[in-house]
């Protein structure tokens, strides 16, 4: 079972060429699979069941292995088998069918609009380190780009007359997007320092040197905006959760959103509504008479 893992290892090197860190999560999950193969006394492959499968699977979750975890080890054991019999080792593939359990989704962090505006809205010295990271958080927030997206955005791809940004999302998918009045000033305000720098080429954010920033640099220059501005960490993603939370809850249109989002299935835009729910779920246990409990100090949480 060790030389066919091997060789299945090989041949994800040689003629998939995939990178060292890939290769060493294969050999990390399969050797889970073996592992416990031999410990159940299965000596060969050919002879792993789907049940005995689904059973390695249920006991790593009970281990904690996380649903991620067991969903790429069942997709690394899927690739084994599917090698194994074009090879002619094995004759079935007990991954096949099977999926990892689901899950609790952890909701994505958001600003409310208040602390949104208050980061937003700060004084902002007319230098060219502030002007850039003020009209870079304002696009962020305004259009609700991903971290990608905007490392790559170029300045011809922005048309700030018509308020329209064309972007390059997931699978080289471009679309566009609005961009917001305050954003529009922002960026009008920053392209002037930004022409001073002597641009390496056509990218809308780049460093005192020239060179488009990288997405570490924005990564640092977003977590600092946070500390400083609102007194806590914030990342870029935070800002595109944000957008895409406040324009639900303003406009109820799910598939639009989904569309600014750039998502290609609208399963993955539906997590806003839990955030929507939230907030709904809090103005009503503040705001409705049956909802409030009492607050004498003898009260026991019971309802009068």
């Amino acid at each position: 079972m060790q030389d066919d893992l091997d060789a299945f290892i090989g041949h994800l090197h040689s003629e998939r060429q995939l990178s060292g860190h890939t290769l060493e999560g294969y050999q990390r999950d399969l050797g889970k699979v073996l592992a416990l193969c031999e410990k159940a006394g299965i000596g060969t492959w050919q002879a792993l069941t789907v049940r005995e499968l689904r059973a390695f699977v249920a006991r790593l979750h009970q281990q904690g292995l996380s649903s991620r975890s067991l969903a790429r080890l069942l997709s690394a054991t899927r690739g084994l088998y599917q090698y194994l019999i074009r090879e002619g080792r094995c004759r079935h593939n007990p991954a096949d069918g099977l999926s990892a359990p689901k899950g609790a989704r952890k909701l994505p962090k958001t600003l409310d609009v208040d602390r949104a505006t208050q980061l937003l809205d700060g004084a902002i010295e007319d230098d060219f380190i502030a002007r850039r990271d003020h009209a870079l958080l304002e696009l962020f927030y305004s259009s609700g780009l991903r971290l990608s997206e905007l490392v790559g955005l170029d300045l011809e791809w922005l048309d700030l007359k018509d308020g329209m940004v064309r972007v390059l999302g997931k699978g080289n998918k471009v679309r566009e997007l609005p961009v917001g009045r305050l954003a529009r000033q922002a960026i009008e305000a920053w392209l002037p320092l930004r022409a001073l720098a002597n641009p390496a080429d056509g990218a809308l954010f780049i460093s005192r040197s020239g060179k488009r920033l990288t997405p570490r640099a924005i990564q640092l220059r977003v977590r600092e905006a946070g500390v400083r501005e609102l007194g806590q960490h914030l990342h870029p993603h935070m800002l595109r959760h944000s957008f895409a939370s406040h324009m639900l809850e303003s406009s109820q249109d799910l598939r639009a959103v989904q569309d600014l989002l750039g998502h290609a299935d609208i399963a993955t835009t539906q997590i806003y509504t839990h955030l929507d729910f939230q907030h709904l779920a809090k103005v009503y246990d503040s705001a409705h008479p049956r909802a409030r409990r009492s607050k004498r100090p003898d009260d026991t949480g019971a309802e009068e």
